[in-house]
């Protein structure tokens, strides 16, 4: 007899359903059942306000996570940027599977650089992180940019390049990846340029906390090296007291001394939407044994830049 699909709750987006697809094929191997989608419109689907404006944390997640309360799904995948920092005790963080690429990357006419803009150049996101990083990036190197907010999925954000309203738009690489169209971008934003929001790249696979057997089975999809490093950035992220919507990038980088990795830098930045005001610090350290640990060093670098008045600049996101 045929066991029984176990049922993933997934976004109906193109982009969700691509990724959530590939996580059902990997959760299949390990679990040796068949595995179905379930379809959930979330509040973020939905509202045709700015993320900014709605909050953004948690708007793409809260549906998913109440049907797997209500026990319409077996588990969830999110994108980790969507997650709020606080996890319920009722849901477990099954599995954080190996990150994609966590850069930002611009999609622009004419096949254009960043930094080959024209003056005047008007660029696409939904996203004061990457408002903040553009401009600020702009005003210290003399480009004449005007940053332009923008909702939608992937083919309304390019479409946009496309019909000649904007010149470029500002995306993830990771996303553009899983529904191969990475060959569409035309430049790739180093992260000394635009730092990620914590946890870009990453997915999260959440189920019941009191469903031992999957968690176990699950647990066999998680990286170790990508669940420490995102936690640090989301540890920075909650010790700020910042959504994922807030003006917020950082990255852990594990440095490796050849094969083995030795060490893990973790940046932070913070700075206002126009790019006027940045506190930008990393902390390098052992990388970390234990996810306190990592903890600790989101908690650390936060403080730090909490003293330098990061504290001020967030408070300007929902303007």
């Amino acid at each position: 007899m045929t066991e029984k699909a176990l049922r993933l709750g997934t976004r109906r987006s193109r982009l969700a359903m691509a990724q959530s697809g590939q996580v059902a094929d990997a959760v299949s191997q390990v679990t040796g059942r068949p595995v179905e989608l379930v379809e959930i419109t979330t509040y973020g689907d939905v509202s045709k306000e700015q993320l900014a404006q709605i909050g953004g944390t948690g708007v793409f997640v809260t549906a998913l996570r109440e049907a797997l309360l209500k026990g319409e799904v077996d588990l969830a995948v999110h994108s980790l940027k969507d997650l709020p920092t606080g996890q319920p005790d009722e849901l477990s963080l099954a599995a954080i599977p190996v990150r994609e690429d966590p850069r930002d990357v611009i999609v622009a006419r004419d096949a254009l650089k960043f930094t080959d803009l024209p003056r005047g150049a008007r660029i696409g996101t939904g996203s004061p992180r990457r408002m903040a990083q553009l401009n600020a990036y702009a005003r210290s190197h003399g480009l004449d940019i005007e940053t332009v907010p923008i909702r939608g999925n992937v083919d309304t954000r390019i479409g946009f390049v496309r019909d000649g309203e904007l010149d470029a738009v500002v995306l993830a690489a990771a996303g553009l990846n899983r529904i191969g169209r990475i060959d569409e971008v035309t430049d790739f934003l180093s992260v000394d340029t635009v730092l990620p929001a914590p946890g870009q790249g990453a997915l999260a696979i959440e189920c019941a906390a009191d469903n031992a057997d999957l968690i176990a089975a699950l647990g066999e999809l998680d990286d170790p090296f990508t669940r420490v490093a995102v936690t640090a950035e989301r540890s920075l992220l909650a010790a700020l007291e910042a959504g994922c919507s807030a003006p917020v990038g950082a990255l852990a980088d594990l440095l490796a001394d050849g094969q083995i990795v030795k060490e893990m830098r973790l940046r932070g930045v913070v700075g206002t939407t126009d790019g006027s005001r940045m506190v930008q610090l990393s902390t390098t350290g052992p990388v970390p044994e234990t996810y306190d640990q990592a903890m600790a060093l989101g908690r650390e670098l936060a403080a730090e830049m909490l003293a330098q008045g990061a504290a001020g600049l967030m408070g300007e996101r929902a303007q």
